[in-house]
């Protein structure tokens, strides 16, 4: 429920985002006769190409994507960071009491289902209470370390990838977007050419439509990479910090578990 709703506020954004573009100055219609005459958007949306037209929805389409991911990212990211912060005190006092089955429960609640350190403590936890009741009290120190470590490493690789869900489609979005409005551009240029071709002429009047055209396809193309390359720098940097606050917390389990087979 929660994820659907912030996609539909992801859209909402993106429409408020392109009314705004549109309704700049330099998308604004030109003045009237009175002034000398000039191009809206409604004129060049109808004498725009369809390659024009297809390139230029597919860059909305970008620019809604980039836009939910990074709205839907955040929010998990925020999430997480605020129920780790409650969880680390909740858990390392269980542990300190010698609590593991309480330990256990706190980290698999759903209280802290968005939490990336309750994650990796959940799998470290639930392995060591495994082994002991299997039979692994058998198993050497350093054989039990080593099941326990390894079950950390797969929760944090696992937990890793969960949080970079979506982010690499920023990166992808930034990086193409520009190209795509080039072609556009490209597209337009030619009608340009086209329109000299058919009248003869080569005066302004012949190619506004095209070069106008074309300039719109360049501005989306920048409008939808731009955000794009920002969310994804300052996921990005999220993601290192939460990788960070996963390997402190591994070292810190790892120990605690040390200290406890001694």
């Amino acid at each position: 429920m929660e994820v659907s709703k912030i996609r539909q506020i992801a859209r909402i954004a993106c429409a408020g985002l392109g009314t705004v573009a549109l309704s700049t100055p330099a998308f604004a219609q030109a003045p009237g006769p009175a002034a000398g005459g000039g191009l809206n958007l409604l004129e060049i949306a109808q004498n725009m190409s369809t390659i024009a037209i297809i390139v230029a929805l597919v860059l909305f389409i970008m620019s809604f994507w980039s836009v939910g991911v990074a709205i839907e990212r955040i929010y998990t990211y925020t999430q997480a960071r605020k129920q780790s912060k409650l969880f680390a005190p909740q858990v390392a006092k269980h542990l300190k009491e010698g609590r593991l089955k309480e330990a256990i429960a706190l980290s698999g609640s759903k209280e802290f289902r968005y939490s990336h350190l309750a994650k990796v403590v959940l799998a470290g936890l639930q392995e060591y209470q495994f082994q002991h009741e299997t039979g692994g009290s058998s198993m050497n120190r350093e054989d039990l370390l080593d099941t326990v470590r390894r079950s950390i490493q797969r929760a944090t690789a696992l937990t890793a990838s969960d949080l970079k869900k979506g982010v690499a489609t920023l990166a992808t979005i930034g990086s193409t977007a520009p190209f795509v409005g080039l072609l556009g551009t490209v597209v337009g240029v030619i009608n340009a050419f086209v329109g000299i071709a058919s009248t003869g002429s080569g005066g302004i009047g012949a190619v506004s439509a095209g070069i106008a055209e074309a300039l719109i396809e360049t501005a989306l193309g920048l409008f939808v990479a731009i955000p794009a390359v920002w969310f994804y720098n300052f996921l990005t940097s999220r993601i290192e910090y939460f990788n960070v606050e996963m390997d402190n917390s591994t070292s810190e389990l790892v120990d605690y578990f040390i200290k406890k087979t001694a």
